[in-house]
């Protein structure tokens, strides 16, 4: 198992190349499983979760290709074994993605109850009955999803919680249903409005997607094509919050700026100066120190709960006392623990964290909880004096494609080595 050593202390300056959006890559390859035919995805980060949906997708009977420049290729047009086991499901919670396509095409699917970061329950019952509202024929036995349905018909429905994934499981299976199905209280996250993209680009009739409510006309099929994942958002951010604790200057390019306008709205009232052009944002926090920033979560657009993690390491170094409020996940705030370690002055209170800034951070041993909180704790290490050990990895790998590299062009002294 690898950690990441970091020399902390040195600003970051320069520009990095934002990576195709792993919360977007991963919905669109479960919903090749819809298609009777070869679907080619590019912009697809190199990334542990990608590996290992390609892994599930290929034990399933489909017929999977990577190419030098990470283009996917998958054709699901042969007989497909339509169950997802525990020991892929287990390492990644978007595993359950599979369930509405599955469901939809072949007329069964048995997935494992899944796992992934311990940052929350995040239960499957708005999958489930929304699924069941479409017709389905539910039951959970030995740990599994057992689905059953001729055809699905479309329903209306009402999600009772804002969900991402419950959203994308529910569209995908409409997309094949009979008749016309309505999503409402649906996610409006940049990463839906992808995969619907995705799909109606190989015939799908999706409308409405990146508001609260979505309508899906089913159809009989899908055919083949090709479709470039959008660049991930929380990847741009997180550089950006490194260039601004590190009191650096750092441009992130090939990216979308209109999906991180919470993120550059705190950003900005952070101190940082940011300027905005048509598919890159630059943040300077050349000579100044960051002042304390207030924030929440909530879904998109909202500030994401996904940045939080980011902020938090921010808030610690910043002059003043800054609070986080988190309110879509329960156990997201491990991290703040771990940055105690490196002298963080926090005080938590529920779902509430109370950051008074410091001057320095420290160096010390930490360990990673969670993927966002890998990337708080690089982001900590980055600003504290001396050499800081970060334990884990194995979590930021699947989330950032190359991050020891990219943040080295930066100028970050940082290295991979063995635990």
């Amino acid at each position: 198992m690898d950690k990441l050593q970091i020399d902390g202390g040195a600003a970051l300056v320069g520009e990095v190349r934002i990576s195709g959006a792993k919360n977007a890559a991963l919905p669109i390859l479960a919903a090749t499983l819809l298609v009777d035919g070869a679907v080619t995805i590019g912009n697809v980060p190199h990334l542990k979760d990608v590996t290992t949906t390609n892994e599930l997708l290929g034990r399933m009977g489909a017929s999977v290709s990577v190419d030098e420049k990470m283009r996917v290729t998958v054709d699901a047009s042969a007989a497909i074994d339509c169950v997802a086991p525990y020991e892929l499901v287990k390492k990644m919670r978007a595993s359950i993605l599979v369930l509405g396509p599955l469901l939809a095409r072949f007329g069964h699917a048995d997935v494992s109850l899944p796992g992934g970061c311990a940052i929350g329950a995040r239960p499957v019952n708005i999958h489930v009955a929304g699924l069941q509202q479409l017709g389905a024929d539910i039951r959970i036995e030995n740990g599994f999803i057992k689905a059953r349905a001729t055809r699905l018909k479309g329903a209306r429905l009402v999600l009772e919680a804002v969900t991402v994934t419950g959203t994308e499981n529910l569209m995908m299976a409409a997309t094949l249903a009979e008749g016309t199905t309505y999503i409402e209280n649906a996610a409006r996250e940049p990463e839906v409005v992808d995969l619907a993209n995705f799909l109606n680009v190989l015939g799908a009739r999706i409308h409405g997607a990146g508001t609260d409510t979505i309508v899906i006309e089913g159809v009989r099929k899908l055919h083949g094509g090709c479709y470039e994942v959008l660049p991930d958002r929380i990847e741009a951010g997180t550089f950006l919050v490194a260039g601004a604790i590190t009191r650096g200057r750092v441009r992130v390019r090939d990216m979308r700026p209109d999906h991180l306008d919470a993120v550059t709205a705190k950003l900005r009232e952070a101190g940082a100066a940011v300027t905005i052009g048509d598919s890159w944002i630059e943040v300077d926090m050349r000579g100044k120190r960051p002042l304390a920033i207030d924030l929440r979560t909530a879904p998109y657009p909202a500030f994401p709960t996904d940045m939080q993690a980011q902020f938090a390491a921010l808030n610690t170094i910043a002059d003043g006392v800054g609070t986080i409020t988190e309110t879509i996940f329960e156990n997201r705030f491990m991290h703040m623990l771990e940055m105690r370690r490196l002298g963080a002055d926090i005080h938590l209170e529920g779902n509430v964290a109370i950051v008074r800034g410091v001057s320095r951070l420290t160096a010390a041993p930490v360990m990673a909880t969670d993927l966002r909180a890998s990337a708080s704790l690089v982001l900590a290490a980055l600003a504290a004096d001396g050499c800081t050990d970060i334990e884990r990895i194995y979590h930021i790998d699947r989330g950032y494609e190359c991050i020891e590299e990219k943040l080295r062009g930066l100028g970050a002294k940082i290295r991979r080595m063995p635990a």
